[in-house]
């Protein structure tokens, strides 16, 4: 993770780098609108993510058994309790959220809690959990943001190109006899975007496969049962391919944060994904369980 996040990191500098030099933008003015971005997109994450998965924030009295177990949980794994959010959905799948283990939520559809035997909801729960411990969502807010600069710059280039945007060439002179022989500056932000989209997309999936393994080790530390959530990663993939696939649409935009995406099946390359392999992980769990000296089927 160290070496890709490096990685990830020296793509971004050398993508400000070449803004500066190539569209003269000021440091304060871009990184007004930098940071000011970034502070919007980290401190609404939660709010915009259960909002788009149509979650509904429960209390103690409306879901008991929920709260119980996700206090259990905290309390061995010594983290503050997070609000717990129901997804009316018969989708089987559970997310977190929350820019720190303060302000965290951890949201489970209908569709699991009605699926799952208790030891394997309390699994996914810590698999959950162990996001939150970790600051994931933090990390992906980071590692994305300046992916998501490249995109718009990419289209802003694009549309430029078309319509006849950012005046001139490349290198200030701006005269008609001269920008003939120039490149112009639409182009080279529009390649230089696309450029580091591409590489840094596939240094995102990355870091996001490595999260969902670190939480699936979390969840088998914090529970002691690592085959528990190897049964309960069965069951949902399993229950996936039993929705309909107009429900399956309805939810696909939150399938980066679900534990399992509602495409797991598809056959995109690995390097794309940001959930690893369903068996990739199952083998990584039963090592685990080996090293707990657990029998493993």
């Amino acid at each position: 993770m160290l070496f890709t996040s490096t990685l990830l990191g020296l793509l971004y500098v050398i993508f400000a780098v070449v803004l500066f030099s190539v569209l003269k933008v000021g440091l304060a003015p871009m990184l007004v609108i930098v940071i000011g971005l970034a502070f919007f997109q980290y401190y609404t994450s939660d709010k915009l993510a259960l909002r788009a998965a149509g979650a509904k924030i429960v209390s103690a009295d409306e879901a008991p058994e929920l709260h119980a177990m996700v206090e259990r949980l905290c309390a061995m794994a010594d983290l503050p309790k997070p609000r717990i959010a129901i997804v009316n959905s018969d989708v089987p799948n559970a997310f977190a959220t929350g820019r720190n283990p303060k302000h965290a939520a951890v949201a489970v559809t209908s569709g699991l809690w009605s699926r799952l035997e208790p030891q394997e909801a309390e699994a996914v729960l810590a698999h959950e959990l162990s996001h939150i411990a970790n600051r994931d969502v933090l990390v992906m807010t980071i590692a994305s943001f300046f992916a998501m600069l490249a995109a718009m710059l990419t289209r802003f280039g694009l549309y430029a190109g078309m319509f006849g945007g950012f005046g001139g060439g490349y290198g200030g002179n701006r005269s008609n006899n001269n920008n003939n022989n120039q490149v112009p500056v639409w182009l080279i932000v529009l390649v230089v975007s696309m450029v580091v989209y591409a590489i840094s997309f596939i240094l995102i999936r990355t870091i996001s496969r490595y999260r969902e393994y670190a939480a699936d080790r979390g969840s088998a530390l914090i529970t002691g049962a690592p085959e528990n959530l190897m049964s309960a990663l069965q069951k949902i993939s399993s229950g996936i391919t039993q929705i309909p696939q107009r429900d399956l649409r309805e939810v696909q935009g939150m399938n980066a944060f679900f534990i399992i995406p509602t495409n797991w099946k598809s056959n995109m390359s690995e390097w794309m994904m940001d959930h690893p392999p369903l068996e990739k992980r199952l083998a990584a769990l039963a090592e685990i369980a080996r090293e707990m000296g657990k029998p493993v089927s």
